[in-house]
This record gives structure tokens, sequence and C-alpha cells, in this order.
């Protein structure tokens, strides 16, 4: 039980340190992990519903961040031309280049620095924790799109891909980005 207690206060510290980088740029540490899941998600992903998903947060939240992200000009919130009800959000330029400045990246570049073994069990490690976790709160996990259950590489009607449970075609960079439909591949 004493290594899962260090694990938990490792992980305790770590998401602090994160979470008093992420009052850098003026924004509040949701704001960071909205403009980062906007920077990240595909475009079936990027609307205010999948940020709640994502986020694990109530509607309210979410449109209080995304109304104070539009204000700074850093989102563009657009109608989609398919269904009216729907919003997709996009990032600007302004918000492309503070990502580009995001204070996350310094851990990020202290795991690139660890040996290679050890990266792959982290992240091995760390995402088996997140799906746990979320399975338990009874959230979703978010997966990149190529290693969906419903992904067709190099599909003959794709673009060159095809994701089979929206019937939608898919580029390299779709394939690359998060989604909200994402059910691992066995």
């Amino acid at each position: 039980m004493r290594q899962a207690d260090d694990i938990s206060i490792l992980l305790e510290r770590l998401a602090r340190v994160l979470q008093n980088d992420a009052h850098a740029e003026g924004l509040k540490p949701t704001q960071w992990e909205a403009l980062r899941f906007v920077g990240r998600a595909n475009r079936f992903s990027r609307t205010p519903s999948g940020l709640t998903t994502y986020l694990g947060t109530t509607k309210g939240t979410v449109s209080q961040t995304l109304n104070a992200l539009e204000r700074k000009g850093l989102i563009r919130k657009k109608g989609d031309p398919g269904d009216r009800r729907q919003v997709r959000i996009e990032l600007t330029a302004k918000g492309r280049r503070l990502l580009e400045r995001d204070p996350v990246d310094a851990a990020l570049q202290s795991a690139s620095d660890l040996p290679e073994q050890q990266k792959a069990g982290l992240e091995r490690g760390l995402a088996m924790l997140l799906k746990d976790t979320l399975k338990h709160r009874g959230g979703r996990p978010f997966g990149v799109c190529h290693t969906c259950r419903f992904f067709e590489a190099n599909h003959r009607d794709g673009a060159p891909h095809r994701c089979a449970l929206l019937d939608a075609t898919l580029s390299d960079e779709d394939s690359d980005q998060i989604c909200v439909e994402q059910e691992a591949a066995c």
C-alpha cells in the first residue's frame, strides 16, 4: 500500500506544480485545459459538449470558460452548417501562438529526456490510471483517432482514412487527434 501512497503523492505534487504554472499568460488552469483540448481534438469533438465531457465539468463552467477564451481572442465559435443546433470551436491564430508557449511543455520536455523504456512504461501506466479513474467516475478517455476500433486506415472511400462510426472521411491530421467517440481497438 505504501507504493500506491507514494504514487498518489507524486501525482498530486506534479499536478500542483503544473497547476501553478497554468496561471501563466493570464489564463486560469481550466482555460489552459480547454485551449489544449481545442488544439488536440478532432473536428467532431471540438464542441461545447465535447469539452464538457472531456473536462468532466458542468455546461455552465464550460460556457464561461469558452466565453472568456473568445473574449481574449484565443478561440472562435462557429455554427455547424450541417446542424444549426451545433456549435464548433476552433483556435484563432492568437490561440495557436499561445499554445506554443504552453507552460506544460516544460514537464513534457522533462519526460522526453527519460530513457525510452521509462517513457513507454510511464505513458502506459498513466494511461491505465487515467482510464480506470475515468471509468469509475463514468467519464470517457478521449483516445487518439487512429487507435479506435472504428478507424479504417487507407479506406477506399476515405481521404485517406474513414471513421466507420460517423461514416466520415478522415485526413492523416484527423487520425492523430483525440476524439470523444474513440473506443480503443482490441
